[in-house]
């Protein structure tokens, strides 16, 4: 059941990745993708371009720190078997290269500049998302 308190932490944590967003297209110019910024990390960049990706990434890990220090520990579940979560990473991953991004690329940063290929993509995860999820709560056991 939705509770208030659900909506509140939903609408919260999505004004802080839109203003995360904001704040780094603003600064440097940048789209906060995740799979480009994590993929950047590895790619022959200057030590600069390597080091803000970095410091991004630390930032994500250390909001879930921070998030589970307030909240005296996270509330995760785990509701699959961990090779269902190896396959869903792999899938993910492929995805990402074969869409030329992540949902936060397209989903956040695409969709705000009104980019129409993010609006395709976007429509896509969304697509393939809800037919994962009949197909493993329904067809596949």
């Amino acid at each position: 059941m939705l509770t208030i308190n659900m909506v509140i932490k939903g609408l919260t944590g999505g004004m802080l990745i839109g203003l995360s967003s904001i704040l780094l297209l603003a600064g440097s110019g940048r789209i906060a993708g995740i799979s480009g910024i994590l993929g950047g990390i590895y790619g022959k960049w200057n030590d600069v371009e390597r080091y803000w990706r970095i410091i991004f990434m630390l930032g994500l890990v250390a909001g879930s720190g921070i998030v589970a220090i307030i909240q005296h520990g996270l509330s995760i579940t785990q509701q699959t078997s961990g090779i269902y979560l190896v396959i869903a990473g792999v899938l993910v991953g492929f995805g990402t290269r074969l869409g030329g991004g992540c949902t936060s690329g397209h989903g956040v940063c695409g969709l705000a500049r009104r980019s129409k290929r993010s609006f395709v993509s976007t429509l896509i995860f969304i697509f393939v998302a809800m037919l994962v999820v009949y197909i493993t709560r329904h067809i596949v056991p």
